[in-house]
């Protein structure tokens, strides 16, 4: 097996670095005990953190938001499993514009797919509703958590389901104890892509969420129009630091390389 040489290793590094530095300085910024922007070079502090707790618009939209990307992510896998499976093993007339008009959100910038929901719900009576920032929400998804879920189901072996039904498996039993095992990893790992692009997701929020139903991202936005303290910091902070707890017990539980690889840990 070929070792790296040292250009490629510098390389490696400088990619590291370029992609975490932004992560570190942000944390770090938090840990300041000055009124503005700064490096905590006199010292850290936890008075921005505990200023979170005093400011309840971020916990509420918190709130939303962890609500909001749970029910939207379920509810793209709920819709992309049997698509990725029908997509996967048959062939039938339509089935290349069907995979395109499921992954067409991506093609579509969120600003345009934003005006147009807004104009939508308006017609419909769904405008500033939660029912409406839910479903805007599963269109803008579906294409991360349908890629993912059909790459799994490409892999299945048909023989596999065919000995279960061969030995007397009725149809919801093959799927519930042969299929979705097959395909988890590729569910799991969608409903985790689905879940951050939609707890990410301002663009399209901004038109679509009304003062009842403001998301953390779309909160943080209007406080930094008004306000230049390390409060943002802050709460990009403790976002950082959940998103790698989750991925430290999600690594623990299933293995994040058979989530995202589909291998088994070694």
């Amino acid at each position: 097996m070929s070792r790296n040489g040292s250009l490629a290793t510098a390389f490696h590094l400088l990619f590291v670095t370029f992609m975490l530095a932004p992560l570190a300085i942000v944390c770090a910024v938090a840990f300041t005990p000055e009124g503005y922007l700064s490096l905590p070079t006199n010292g850290f502090s936890l008075r921005w953190f505990r200023q979170i707790l005093a400011y309840p618009e971020f916990l509420r939209a918190f709130w939303a938001s962890l609500w909001l990307a749970a029910l939207s992510s379920t509810i793209a896998i709920a819709l992309s499993v049997p698509a990725a499976l029908a997509i996967a093993r048959y062939r039938f007339p339509g089935r290349e514009a069907l995979t395109a008009l499921f992954l067409s959100p991506l093609m579509v910038p969120h600003v345009v797919l934003g005006i147009a929901f807004l104009r939508f719900f308006t017609q419909v009576g769904l405008a500033g509703t939660f029912t409406g920032l839910v479903l805007s929400h599963v269109i803008v998804v579906i294409p991360f958590a349908l890629r993912l879920v059909l790459a799994a189901s490409y892999g299945i072996d048909a023989r596999i389901e065919h000995a279960a039904v061969s030995l007397g498996a009725s149809p919801m039993t093959v799927f519930r104890r042969v299929t979705i095992p097959l395909i988890l990893p590729g569910v799991v790992s969608g409903w985790m892509l689905a879940f951050i692009n939609s707890f990410d997701e301002v663009t399209m929020t901004v038109f679509v969420a009304s003062p009842a139903t403001v998301t953390l991202p779309v909160r943080m936005f209007l406080y930094i129009q008004d306000n230049i303290d390390p409060l943002i910091a802050s709460v990009s902070a403790c976002l950082i630091a959940l998103t790698a707890v989750m991925l430290l017990v999600l690594d623990r539980i299933f293995g994040l390389d058979r989530l995202f690889v589909g291998a088994g840990k070694g």
